[in-house]
């Protein structure tokens, strides 16, 4: 599962310049929680734009042991019901099989709705972690003209596809950074981020 991460935008990717990305495991750490056993594995993505530093971003995937049939997700918490900055969107089959085309993630849990309920046990297909700090990432983009510097984000609870939910910021009051989350149909947190500009 995609935990969480963070990206730090040093410099413009310019249109026409030569791009690289150099990815690495920086860490592997195994756990014993709640639902049973976790491996944490964190992987440091390195993009150069035109020879340079342009991009690092950091990705927090979580493995699990398998769920536990009739095991359902943990409530979530409550998130601010006002903020700012606020969309609201649903997603449908066709948009999530895009975008784990687009990404390259074949996890079943994005596309097949049958494997969704009869295996992992979730009522609807999986809304992607990357694709709902796309959306935090657009809303900062849409909202302000200032170019986002950094983003540090958590996934806190499954969002799924059939659910309608909103994407939300709030900026600080020094205006140098603004709280970011998307929230489930029931007002609960599915992410959670800050980003600085």
């Amino acid at each position: 599962m995609w935990a969480g991460g963070r990206i730090d935008f040093r410099q413009p990717v310019r249109v026409g310049e030569t791009i690289s990305r150099e990815s690495e495991v920086v860490s592997v750490d195994a756990k014993a929680g709640k639902s049973g056993n976790l491996v944490f594995v964190m992987i440091r993505h390195t993009v150069k734009s035109g020879g340079v530093v342009a991009i690092v971003e950091e990705h927090d995937i979580v493995y699990r042991d398998a769920a536990k049939p009739g095991e359902t997700p943990p409530a979530g918490k409550p998130a601010p019901q006002q903020a700012t900055w606020r969309r609201e969107l649903q997603t449908n089959e066709a948009v999530l099989f895009r975008y784990s085309a687009l990404i390259f993630n074949a996890h079943r849990i994005h596309y097949d709705i049958d494997y969704c309920r009869e295996v992992e046990g979730y009522p609807g297909l999986i809304v992607h972690g990357p694709l709902q700090t796309t959306l935090l990432l657009d809303l900062c983009r849409r909202s302000d003209p200032r170019p986002v510097r950094t983003l540090d984000y958590r996934a806190t609870h499954p969002l799924f596809h059939q659910e309608t939910f909103s994407v939300n910021g709030q900026p600080a009051v020094d205006g140098k950074s603004a709280e970011l989350w998307t929230a489930n149909a029931a007002g609960c947190y599915a992410m959670r981020g800050t980003a600085t500009f």
